[in-house]
């Protein structure tokens, strides 16, 4: 392939594209294949002589098209939306065909500084005090993990990296019962140990850790001579869209001196929208927050944002500067990597200004707002069934429910069966969780491009199923 085959290929694959996107309802919505099917279909040796790029693109779409689950179809309901507005796949196309490597200022300081303008953009878009900084990520569980790594370093006064944490007291990270699993992932890859991450019962509407709670477990770990390290608070837990206090933690994490991160890495994008800023109440005593423009905000995976309220600190934690890669001769500049696990960093930033100047905030706001108004006319109209039981109620965009039938001693089992059932026949897609040991499924909207149409289409599929149980 060359630059006019690029051309010419370029305008292929932008028409398939647009066509792909403005027909994917016609595609059910989780794959249906079976295992090995597309490992099959694929040659065992890789080919010795140049392949046509018609045969290549053809064999896309035939043999990988069907294999994909297509995360922008708006009846994708199931864990949380990876979403990819117009605007953003354009700039990351363009990104791509740069290939540009962010690491430092140097190597494109377009990159750098665009990424710090439209982290100001953000803060100020979200609501957050003047002050804050900030980086992308990749994911949050990257962003999770510098966090509880500053945690560690911070605790130990930034030794951990020199002297590693062999023959020292047991470091203690403190989060609810609801985070999610790039916590346990982020306690693994620190060296802190899962033995070590304490979890806090969970009460209220929001489901939110108990304070009281946290301080007796923080209190017992300063009298067994252990060494609290941090806390982790979630805003839009990924099981059932919990919310912790964060005012209440906050101030707990102030007097106890502990770095506090809130992962708020699907409910954040929401906070843009003034009105659901009460979830997060008291978010300026965070030291670390991260939130994915790519599930809700319309950005191309993978990009997530890390504010920081002092950087120093996780700059202490993860800078490291050989020769080769100083900047000499140039003052005042920031080099990112000195803020992320990775060295190598790709060009972000430039998705979200496309996608931010071209949606405006307030058309971003608006698809937020939508996807909550329809969940909550959905969850009313099927906690009207016999057949529904409301588990947990929405949290912006996110409820569980289950199915319930007379006379059956296993529920769990019945509602395996029927969300099986439900994703197989490819119309919705949910995925289950547990609540307080109860095998529940999930429904959460925020799909770029869905409508109203679209969460109607759920209700008679749960309409039907409900139907079935008589």
């Amino acid at each position: 392939m060359d630059w006019d085959d690029y051309i010419e290929f370029g305008k292929k694959a932008l028409n398939w594209g647009s066509n792909y996107r403005k027909s994917i309802r016609q595609y059910p919505v989780r794959s249906s294949l079976k295992p090995g099917h597309v490992y099959n279909s694929i040659p065992d040796s890789p080919p010795e002589d140049p392949e046509s790029l018609d045969e290549i693109f053809d064999d896309f779409k035939t043999k990988i098209v069907p294999g994909i689950t297509h995360w922008q179809h708006p009846r994708f309901f199931a864990y949380f939306p990876s979403n990819a507005a117009p605007a953003s796949v354009f700039a990351e196309m363009l990104a791509n065909t740069m290939g540009s490597q962010c690491m430092l200022w140097q190597t494109s300081p377009a990159a750098t500084e665009l990424e710090e303008k439209i982290i100001e953009w953000l803060r100020i878009g979200m609501g957050l005090p003047n002050g804050f900084k900030g980086i992308i990520q990749d994911t949050a569980s990257s962003a999770t993990l510098t966090a509880v790594l500053t945690m560690r370093e911070k605790s130990l006064n930034w030794t951990g990296n020199k002297t590693g944490l062999s023959g020292r007291s047991k470091l203690r990270i403190y989060a609810s019962e609801e985070v999610h699993s790039s916590i346990d992932r982020a306690i693994w890859f620190s060296g802190i140990g899962e033995d070590n991450l304490v979890r806090i019962p969970v009460q209220g509407d929001l489901r939110s850790m108990d304070p009281e709670l946290l301080k007796q477990a923080i209190q017992k770990d300063k009298k067994e001579g252990n060494i609290p390290a941090g806390i982790i608070a979630a805003t839009g837990g990924t099981s059932s869209g919990s919310c912790d206090r964060i005012s209440l933690i906050g101030d707990i994490a102030t007097k106890e001196n502990l770095y506090l991160h809130v992962d708020a890495a699907w409910a954040g994008s929401a906070m843009i929208c003034e009105e659901f800023r009460n979830l997060w109440t008291g978010i300026e005593k965070a030291d670390s927050i991260v939130f994915n423009p790519h599930k809700w905000l319309g950005a191309q995976f993978d990009c997530s944002v890390q504010f920081l309220k002092d950087p120093s600190i996780q700059k202490n934690t993860l800078s490291i500067s050989p020769e080769y890669l100083k900047t000499k001769g140039v003052d005042g500049i920031i080099n990112l990597s000195d803020y992320t696990i990775q060295l190598g960093r790709r060009f972000r930033s430039l998705k979200l200004w496309f996608l931010i100047r071209s949606e405006g905030m307030s058309g971003l706001k608006k698809v937020i707002r939508n996807h909550v108004n329809w969940t909550e006319d959905f969850y009313h109209k099927i906690n009207k069934l016999d057949k529904i039981e409301i588990v947990t109620p929405p949290i912006l965009s996110l409820f569980t429910f289950r199915f319930v039938k007379e006379g059956v001693k296993n529920l769990d089992e019945l509602n395996e069966r029927i969300l099986s059932e439900i994703n197989n026949e490819g119309t919705i897609y949910l995925t289950p969780t547990k609540v307080k040991n109860k095998y529940v499924i999930r429904f959460t909207a925020g799909t770029f491009e869905m409508e109203k149409k679209d969460i109607d289409v759920a209700y008679q599929c749960i309409l039907k199923k409900t139907e079935s149980l008589k």
